[in-house]
């Protein structure tokens, strides 16, 4: 009897000693012996990430291939693969370490990036579930279970993400609406990076965010080449003067307000770069950093009535078929010059989760103002309400 106390008392302790280990971490890398680490204040940081839109990042790199990443306040270093952090890196630096292959998404605009870089294996715990993903890629990893669910960004599941390994919680700003979440995960040894390519105000500066993702994960050649053939590809419009038509881009809540974009908006810049106006310009553009403003249907009446094109934002409301769907949300809309006319569009689900669907957009704005009565075939966001 005695001898089994004892053998009790050692597997509690032998449990105590496992609940109280660290989690695995990937194992340092260490440098060749003849190989000195350097001094962070030694690196010299005199390449630079060539950016033509974007203004909410920058990236900078030093000959002994570290990457020097400033978002905001916030500065990241880069090291490379099989190699060691330099010394003394201030305490306000967040390390990351290549190969970053155990991501936890919670920006889901990040995800396209990694969809047209091929580096989606990458994502191995997602903050959305399955049924909220309308990136088809995104969804069937989750389905197959290639891509877990890890709880959204203020409840993630702690012990599943430090049970993965996982080397780069990839936020969006929510987080900073919990700043206890991103404190914890920074304890549990996980570093976060709050992804802002949505406060870039040039839409094209938010389709660059993808040459960020291109320098994590290594592909920054083909960042550079998929970004260039979008720039390419959009020329021939950004190069033609304004059509004049002016565009009302919205969506109608269930309490009768409306929601429509700032001018400053990335969708305001967009229309205008198609080649149309955007009717709502100056709405209480200091008020905060959101993109958007709801106001009543008075001052949006008064505003759009005599719009010449009505875009109808269905990723914040169900989805439309038709104009009598959407006068049937506010009476008032069957006065609007393009209802009458019958020149009024739907957005699709997925254009916000898919950030570098922006030349699309900026296309499919520039067929419906340029073009009397364009098909729904030769558009990809937007459909005709019938």
């Amino acid at each position: 009897m005695k001898h089994w106390k004892i053998l009790i008392v050692l597997l509690a302790f032998v449990l105590c000693a496992c609940a109280r280990r660290e989690p695995a971490r990937a194992p340092e890398t260490p440098a060749p012996e003849n190989e000195r680490i350097p001094l962070w204040s030694e690196l010299d940081w005199s390449g630079h990430l060539e950016l033509d839109y974007a203004q909410s990042f920058a990236v900078d790199f030093s000959s002994e291939g570290y990457a020097r990443i400033s978002i905001d306040q916030e500065t990241y270093l880069l090291t490379p693969q099989l190699g060691q952090p330099p010394a003394e890196v201030p305490e306000d630096v967040t390390v990351l370490r290549q190969p970053l292959e155990n991501i936890y998404l919670q920006a889901t605009a990040a995800m396209d990036c990694f969809r047209q870089l091929e580096a989606m294996e990458a994502i191995t715990l997602s903050g959305t579930q399955a049924d909220g993903w309308y990136i088809p890629e995104a969804r069937q990893a989750m389905e197959d279970g290639r891509m877990l669910y890890a709880g959204k960004y203020s409840a993630p599941d702690y012990e599943l993400i430090v049970s993965k390994n996982c080397d780069l919680a990839l936020e969006s700003t929510m987080i900073y609406h919990n700043p206890e979440v991103k404190e914890q995960l920074e304890r549990l040894g996980v570093p976060v990076l709050v992804e802002r390519s949505s406060y870039e105000r040039h839409p094209l500066g938010r389709m660059e965010w993808i040459k960020l993702y291109g320098v994590l994960t290594g592909r920054l050649e083909e960042a550079e080449a998929y970004f260039d053939r979008q720039i390419e590809r959009l020329e021939p419009i950004l190069e033609q003067e304004s059509t004049g038509k002016t565009v009302a881009f919205f969506s109608v809540a269930s309490n009768g307000s409306v929601t429509v974009r700032k001018s400053g908006d990335y969708i305001a810049k967009a229309i205008e770069l198609a080649g149309g106006v955007y009717v709502f310009q100056g709405l209480a553009e200091n008020e905060n950093a959101l993109s958007t403003i709801n106001i009543q249907m008075e001052t949006f009446y008064d505003t759009a009535r005599d719009a010449d094109v009505l875009i109808y934002n269905s990723t914040i409301e169900a989805d439309l078929d038709t104009i009598e769907q959407l006068v049937a949300k506010s009476a008032p809309l069957a006065d609007f010059k393009a209802v009458q006319a019958g020149n009024v569009w739907c957005t699709g689900k997925s254009m916000f989760q898919e950030s570098q669907a922006v030349g699309d957009i900026i296309t499919d704005i520039h067929t419906v103002v340029s073009e009397e009565d364009p098909a729904d075939e030769a558009l990809t966001y937007l459909r005709k309400l019938t």
